[in-house]
């Protein structure tokens, strides 16, 4: 299958209409329709459902839509990283990060790189470990800073300075939210929303002692903007790292860590055996040298 022909299968998919796709390809409608037409014959389905003035996609369609992109997506990376192998201080950084105090050290880190190397340009992606996991495990992205524990068979990663303490968010006329910190018998006896890795809600079970089926899980989140939105109309209170909660602190609302205290480490992590471009390579080598 020709890229080429993927390229313009994802342009009608977008535009909904042969005519306007085959416009911004620049080459004639004839051409565009038949292109689709051989198209779903080399599938053996029906991509599209062709109306009058509309084209929409079938659901064998939307899923070819999503296989596309991510093919797509990832010949222009790989294309964009071989013309980039020769040009020591130029080329594009994909990282991604979780939402945690690295969130806001990033951007520093980046600014001092910047210095040495003016010429980079990054693309940064925020999401929760099991995200972040699946894009460095594609190659949507080449790295990622993630939460420790992280599975070391499977990736190389370098330590990184930056401690989270976990805790719970509630409102701020909230009874609790006078403690200092939260018992672990404060948190048996309230609705929570957590994190939705299992490994996660594994984690807090076995901090506070108990098995999962006795924390009251009424909700559970990838990123924690949603979870602010359920504590604000009294769902519950959100179990999270401080960091998470202080890129979007707001006045009705606070954090309080756990007693006894529990803190998680971060690492920037990759697949084994990777090779880089050449600005992806220096970034990590930096991070080697100030860390």
């Amino acid at each position: 299958m020709d890229i080429r022909v993927l390229r313009y299968f994802l342009a009608v998919a977008k535009e909904g209409n042969i005519t306007k796709a085959a416009e911004n390809l620049h080459i004639t409608q004839p051409t565009l329709s038949r292109q689709m037409i051989e198209l779903e014959e080399e599938m053996g389905t029906s991509l599209f459902i062709r109306g009058k003035r509309q084209i929409t996609l079938t659901n064998n369609g939307i899923l070819f839509q999503q296989r596309a992109k991510e093919i797509v997506s990832l010949i222009d990376k790989t294309e964009r990283d071989m013309s980039e192998q020769n040009d020591l201080v130029g080329g594009v950084i994909s990282i991604g990060c979780v939402e945690s105090i690295a969130s806001q050290a990033l951007p520093k880190v980046l600014a001092e790189f910047v210095k040495v190397h003016p010429m980079v340009k990054y693309e940064l992606y925020s999401a929760d470990g099991d995200d972040i996991r699946e894009k460095i495990d594609r190659d949507d992205i080449d790295m990622g800073i993630l939460l420790e524990p992280i599975e070391a068979a499977k990736y190389d990663y370098i330590r990184l300075p930056f401690y989270e303490q976990w805790g719970i968010v509630m409102k701020k006329s909230d009874p609790l939210a006078k403690k200092k910190a939260i018992s672990v018998e404060n948190i048996l006896e309230v609705p929570l929303i957590v994190p939705r890795r299992t490994i996660v809600q594994d984690e807090i079970a076995k901090w506070l002692g108990v098995t999962n089926d006795k924390l009251n899980i009424v909700a559970s989140h990838n990123l924690l903007t949603n979870a602010l939105l359920l504590v604000q109309n009294d769902m519950g209170y959100a179990i999270c790292v401080r960091g998470a909660y202080s890129i979007r602190e707001t006045d009705n609302i606070c954090f309080v860590p756990f007693e006894p205290g529990k803190t998680t480490g971060h690492v920037l992590a990759w697949k084994k055996n990777q090779i880089f471009n050449s600005a992806t390579s220096l970034f990590i080598q930096f991070l080697k040298d100030i860390y």
